[in-house]
């Protein structure tokens, strides 16, 4: 399969070097051919996780970009450290829509993307980042969030989201609670946003991550990889993306 770094500079000089996925069958006649995905990665950065999961996304006909919001490529298996990055973000919205924007455009302008085809999709940290897209108004048909942050200080007015947003939580997770979905719920429909929940049964936060359980023990921290949740998810994003983006 044909990848390959992508890099781009914020304005304060960082280096973000994010991946480029291609599906098989790309060649000189295939501008505008594609439908288009941006991954954004946990707090722990672009690992090796989110780089799998751009693969496969890539080899379900969609031309992929795994985001580097950190620069550098920087990732850590440190709990403090990620949070300490992320936080960095989160605390500075302009640098945090920066870097998404940055995603965005430059994937939007790659040869092979149908532009009016964009989806985001986000995992724990991403999933954060690409419900705030949503609530932001970009110009995406489609979001996807796993066991993603979905509240929002500031709830989204009427006719401002453009995507169909998508959100696999786990049961359990302690982090982002059922209440915490609920008021996302809510959230939407008094937007009246086009959106889907699904609960995976007894399922914790990161349940998509093979490395969860054993970053969880490393850290003091209630996280676990559950794989039949983690394939029931995938397949319900699959066909999530399927619907809204070809």
């Amino acid at each position: 399969m044909k990848n390959m770094m992508l890099n781009y500079i914020t304005e304060a000089g960082v280096s973000l070097h994010s991946r480029l996925y291609f599906p098989d069958g790309v060649n000189e006649e295939s501008v505008g051919a594609y439908p288009a995905v941006l991954v954004f990665p946990e707090w722990w950065g672009l690992g090796e996780h989110i780089l799998a999961r751009a693969e496969a996304l890539a080899k379900a006909g969609y031309v992929v970009l795994a985001v580097d919001m950190y620069g550098e490529g920087r990732v850590t298996s440190d709990a403090n450290i990620a949070n300490e990055r992320m936080s960095e973000l989160l605390q500075n919205p302009d640098l945090l829509n920066e870097r998404t924007e940055l995603a965005f455009n430059n994937l939007r302008a790659v040869a092979e993307v149908n532009p009016d085809k964009m989806a985001a999709m986000g995992f724990c940290f991403g999933g954060r980042v690409v419900l705030g897209m949503a609530r932001e108004g970009l110009d995406l048909r489609s979001v996807v969030s796993f066991h993603g942050f979905v509240t929002s200080e500031q709830p989204v007015k009427q006719g401002v989201v453009q995507a169909e947003i998508l959100v696999e939580h786990g049961e359990l997770d302690s982090m982002c609670t059922l209440d915490d979905v609920a008021a996302f719920r809510a959230e939407m429909d008094a937007a009246q946003v086009k959106y889907h929940v699904d609960i995976l049964p007894n399922a914790r936060h990161g349940f998509t991550n093979p490395q969860a359980t054993e970053n969880g023990k490393r850290n003091g921290a209630d996280l676990a990889y559950d794989q039949a949740a983690a394939q029931q998810a995938w397949e319900n994003a699959l066909a999530w993306l399927e619907r809204t983006l070809k």
